[in-house]
């Protein structure tokens, strides 16, 4: 599996379409449609776009989407492709595949529809035209990182998760994590923010607690606040990985990327997080949260991706829907 970094063929997203994604009013749908759009418009100024969207929202997504963005029809329950969708591999020949997943729902969560969701990896690797490297692990593209050289980053919570993997130890994961994504060296994090492990959390996804923005270099989720219980998730994540090692047998330098001010909204500790960017050719698609810090995260993520333009969204409405920038934007490599 390619670093995020690498160069892009092109970015896809899945456009919201029912349930608390989109929202029960039309204010929320609305909401809910610009914030997707804000996303892919973004990333449509550096690279191709290309947008899943159910046939009932056929007329709908054009007229928030840029008109370079191509758009597939298929019917889809939700909008969020980085995990319902493949993972993308390169082969030593440069020849891309694809990962699919299975994927049901976060673990089988009783708010979750899959049924749909769970056929959209091979329907993305059909549209690609690229070779299906079909898995039988229930895992999602939120929970891995990696660093292009065979470090891959997880939780526990998530590859180990009773609801998506019963029986399966370490050493099973890792196997097949080899034999998909190319991963020799795995580094397993405890868990991920506290809130994504309340009812409609993925129980722990990494990409919204640790990223390696280079090889060698991990930017972790710093809340700095100590009334909020993700103090004591970033001091027992930092523990685990200034003890870890990547493929290459050398230590990561861990770069703090500070939490917002914020600590609750109306449900709750929040889990806004500044780890949640995607990268695309040239640009780091960044949340934004009309938060002091927004400004001291966009100055790390420029030093620790030299060269690429940090362009910031507004990402309340979509981790008040369970996610970030990351979660509904899955990277396809270059051939």
């Amino acid at each position: 599996m390619p670093h995020e970094g690498d160069r892009q063929e092109c970015l896809w997203l899945a456009w919201p379409t029912q349930g608390y994604t989109l929202g029960d009013t039309a204010e929320d749908a609305e909401t809910a449609r610009r914030t997707w759009a804000a996303v892919a418009n973004a990333a449509a100024a550096f690279e191709p776009v290309r947008v899943v969207v159910h046939p009932r929202d056929a007329d709908v997504a054009p007229r928030y989407l840029d008109g370079a963005i191509e758009v597939f029809e298929r019917e889809i329950d939700d909008a969020w492709i980085r995990d319902s969708g493949p993972t993308f591999v390169r082969g030593e020949d440069g020849r891309l595949g694809a990962v699919t997943w299975v994927f049901n729902g976060w673990g089988q969560q009783e708010w979750a529809t899959w049924d749909l969701d769970a056929q959209l990896g091979p329907v993305v690797a059909e549209w690609a035209g690229v070779e299906r490297i079909d898995s039988s692990l229930v895992n999602e593209g939120g929970g891995i990182h990696v660093d292009g050289l065979g470090t891959v980053l997880v939780t526990e919570t998530v590859q180990l998760d009773p609801g998506r993997n019963p029986g399966l130890s370490r050493a099973d994961v890792e196997a097949e994590l080899a034999r998909t994504i190319g991963a020799t060296t795995v580094v397993w994090l405890p868990r991920g923010l506290t809130r994504d492990s309340d009812t409609y959390g993925t129980r722990g996804h990494v990409d919204i607690v640790a990223t390696i923005s280079s090889p060698g270099r991990v930017l972790l989720h710093d809340q700095r606040d100590a009334a909020h219980p993700d103090h004591a998730v970033t001091a027992e994540i930092r523990a685990v990985l200034s003890q870890a090692r990547d493929a290459r047998g050398e230590a990561f330098e861990i770069v703090d990327l500070p939490a917002p001010t914020v600590l609750k909204d109306a449900d709750g500790f929040v889990d806004f997080s500044y780890v949640n960017h995607v990268l695309v050719n040239g640009a780091v698609i960044a949340c934004g949260f009309d938060d002091p810090h927004d400004a001291e995260a966009a100055a790390i993520l420029r030093e620790a991706y030299p060269g690429r333009e940090v362009v910031t969204v507004n990402a309340r409405p979509l981790f008040e829907r369970g996610g970030g920038v990351h979660c509904i934007t899955q990277q396809q490599p270059a051939v």
